[in-house]
């Protein structure tokens, strides 16, 4: 990356779009200069089930940040669902040019492009390399091998593939929103450094983001991302429970939630009475027992945690996994999911405590993470939108071949 790269990042959740703005500082570090957002019911379950509703709402969302930063946006980045993402473990070995003068720059990309160079299935396309180590002729390992004295070096990376069909669905509601797309990045991937930790970076983790209708998993060993998929539950399930069973409307039983937001009736301190202001049985009003509330919300949760538990243990990836940690505006408003995680799990559960998670408020924290990564992203030419400051007209670069470069061009 280069100081003033300016990368814009597009968020599309369940119920919102978020679309973040940041600039590359002095420091190399990337400093927000807006965020916007649009409500949006275009994706459900991770399905798109409206294309031009969400090109609208990410068309609102592009115009609010026009205004804000003065800039003519004509491109971004944008995150992928882990259902669509297949992650291919490959290494090669990769000659010196000049083994005397050291690895150089174009050595490192060369063996980038080489590493991607596998076979992809049909109804695949790459989207992402992810370079986990270098090791040196001499065995030494490595994150940057740049002026290393070695006559050849190993590269242990990640090639990241998607699901053809999801891209160009993806491609085409961002094209109805004025927009090409930079490059797509998976949830997981892209939270990994802002939600973890130092000593969790470098651990065998287990990270869940529990948003309002979705589970991104992302199973990461050390600097290698392993696995990443996607469970159709999350927080607003566990709304429409209260609603349905306590026969009451959606905004009270989200206020309930969050208000006697627990996750184990084990864990109730005093049983009291809730009026139902809402209900819509034969009476006016109902009386229930906040325990009766809290025994739906564990119900759900305990769901989730299931499924998840299935997901990794059918892959073969559940024993290796230290840690989990537990991020999302769907999780982590309620009270002892963490010791709901650990008791399903059997693994040692904990909210995220990363230090960049203070950065940014809780609900742009994914859109941040997503330009933070590209920001960060190693041994990449180039990593900017396509802004302008002087004129309407942009160019606009096509996004399939933008993918297929993905930086190391």
């Amino acid at each position: 990356m280069a100081i003033g790269d300016i990368i814009v990042g597009v968020d599309i959740g369940s119920s919102h779009i978020r679309t973040i703005v940041g600039e590359v500082n002095n420091f190399n570090q990337i400093e927000v200069m807006c965020n916007t957002f649009s409500k949006c019911s275009g994706l459900k379950k991770g399905k798109i089930i409206d294309e031009d509703e969400i090109a609208k709402a990410i068309l609102n969302t592009v115009k609010d940040a026009e205004e804000q930063t003065n800039l003519k946006i004509g491109s971004a980045y944008t995150m992928i669902p882990g259902k669509y993402v297949t992650v291919v473990q490959n290494s090669i070995v990769k000659e010196v040019k000049d083994k005397f003068a050291g690895i150089s720059s174009q050595d490192i990309t060369s063996s980038i492009k080489q590493v991607r160079d596998i076979e992809i299935p049909e109804n695949q396309t790459l989207i992402d390399i992810v370079p986990e180590k270098f090791i040196l002729d001499n065995g030494t390992s490595i994150e940057d091998p740049t002026g290393n004295l070695s006559s050849s070096f190993t590269l242990k990376a990640q090639v990241v593939l998607a699901d053809k069909e999801y891209i160009k669905q993806i491609i085409n509601i961002f094209r109805k929103a004025g927009l090409e797309i930079d490059g797509f990045i998976p949830y997981t991937l892209a939270e990994r450094n802002v939600v973890l930790d130092s000593n969790e970076l470098n651990d065998n983790i287990l990270l869940l983001d529990i948003g309002a209708g979705t589970t991104e998993i992302g199973i990461f060993n050390g600097n290698s991302f392993e696995y990443t998929n996607t469970i159709p539950l999350g927080g607003d399930n566990i709304t429409n429970d209260i609603a349905l069973v306590l026969n009451i409307a959606d905004e009270e039983a989200d206020k309930l939630k969050r208000q006697y937001s627990l996750a184990l009736k084990s864990f109730i301190d005093n049983d009291t009475d809730i009026i139902l202001n809402t209900y819509k049985g034969n009476s006016r009003s109902r009386s229930i027992k906040s325990s009766e509330l809290i025994e739906i919300i564990e119900a759900r949760i305990e769901e989730i945690f299931s499924l998840v538990n299935k997901d990794i243990s059918s892959k073969g990836f559940k024993q290796q996994i230290n840690n989990v940690v537990l991020t999302g505006l769907g999780i982590t408003c309620i009270n002892k999911s963490d010791m709901a995680g650990k008791i399903i799990l059997n693994i040692p559960v904990k909210f995220a405590t990363g230090r960049a998670i203070s950065q940014v408020g809780q609900e742009y924290r994914t859109a941040y993470s997503l330009i933070r990564y590209i920001a960060a992203k190693p041994f990449a030419k180039t990593v900017s939108s396509n802004v302008d400051t002087k004129t309407e007209k942009h160019i606009l670069k096509d996004a399939l071949e933008k993918v297929k470069d993905f930086f190391y061009s």
